[in-house]
């Protein structure tokens, strides 16, 4: 049988690059040789495409740069590119991408609007969920539009800070209270979020989702257990078990993710009621379905500890994706191990391309 040919995109120009690295070196470990061949396509944070034919702890380690070789992005060509391997006059056709990278330029649209126009296939969400996901503040919309409850919110934009009195007004009158959570629009790994106790820490938070994106927001603070769901699907999607985050740090920052001190808790399956853990399973499907979602997300929810309330956070459209991350845990606890997982979003793949 002949190997199909996949490049396992990773990397990318946001602040999530190291993630990426991480993501990219599990799935190359993992992924079955027998069945594939692989191709380690690397976009570093000046956005050079490259190729690298080495050691997958150097991508984990980051320094893969040093050992790539620069890659040709054809253009009005059959594919968006090939790989030179050694004996070869031609480049190898490439058959699939497998991008693995989070957030900005990567996860929002981009980079699948690209392999659109090259007609490749790829692994994943399309171009407008990709987009809508990423922008926490379109999802919520959007999740409102559908009747999905949200956690209330206010909306602040960057050049709105230049008038620090009416912001602290706009968003005190809200009725939000304190504790808030301030995050930029688009951008994952709880990067630029900070949680606000009070009036003297509001506009620190604001400046500093500031410095990552335009679209600034502000969501009340609950206290809540973090749920997750793991869907799995293009047009009939399954979702897995339910995991739930047990932060090391005050909320589930960026350290809490990633730090090797922090040891944060993943609890699967996550400790609730039968019934209610169906009612947040279904949940999770409408949401995916509502935002056009294909391949695989993450949905993530906030369970208020008074209320039993779940209220949607957020849809991660290209999850954490190492054998220790979520995602792949959910679906290992509902039967699907880690190197089928991706068989299966390999199939996926290739139907939607259909």
């Amino acid at each position: 049988m002949k190997k199909m040919n996949i490049a396992v995109v990773f990397g990318g120009m946001s602040e999530e690059h190291e993630v990426s690295l991480m993501t990219a070196a599990s799935v190359l470990r993992a992924a079955d040789t027998d069945k594939y061949r692989l191709f380690p396509v690397g976009i570093t944070k000046d956005g050079r495409w490259m190729y690298f034919d080495g050691d997958y702890g150097d991508i984990e380690s980051g320094k893969w740069q040093d050992k790539a070789a620069s890659l040709q992005i054809n253009r009005g060509e059959e594919n968006l590119f090939s790989v030179k391997m050694p004996g070869k006059i031609n480049g190898e056709k490439i058959d699939m991408a497998f991008p693995v990278i989070h957030g900005p330029m990567g996860e929002d649209g981009t980079i699948q609007g690209l392999f659109e126009l090259s007609g490749l296939p790829y692994v994943g969400c399309g171009v407008f969920a990709s987009a809508a996901c990423m922008d926490k503040i379109f999802a919520k919309q959007l999740f409102e539009f559908n009747s999905l409850p949200v956690v209330p919110y206010e909306v602040l934009l960057r050049e709105d800070l230049s008038d620090r009195e009416a912001c602290i007004k706009k968003v005190e009158a809200a009725s939000l209270g304190y504790p808030l959570f301030i995050k930029p629009a688009n951008l994952g790994s709880s990067v630029g979020i900070t949680k606000v106790h009070n009036r003297s820490e509001l506009m620190g938070g604001l400046l500093e989702a500031a410095r990552h994106d335009r679209k600034i927001l502000v969501e009340k603070g609950i206290d809540a257990r973090e749920i997750e769901c793991a869907v799995l699907g293009n047009y009939n999607p399954e979702p897995s078990v339910l995991g739930e985050i047990i932060p090391s740090h005050e909320f589930y920052d960026y350290k809490a993710k990633y730090s090797e001190e922090a040891k944060s808790g993943l609890v699967i399956p996550a400790d609730l009621p039968e019934e209610e853990s169906e009612k947040i399973r279904k949940a999770a499907v409408d949401a995916y379905k509502a935002l056009g979602c294909t391949g695989l997300s993450r949905v993530d929810f906030l369970l208020d500890k008074t209320t039993g309330q779940a209220y949607l956070n957020e849809i991660n459209t290209m999850p954490g994706f190492t054998k220790f991350s979520m995602y792949p845990m959910l679906w290992q606890n509902t039967g699907l191990p880690y190197r089928d997982l991706i068989d299966r979003l390999v199939a996926l793949a290739l139907e939607e391309n259909k």
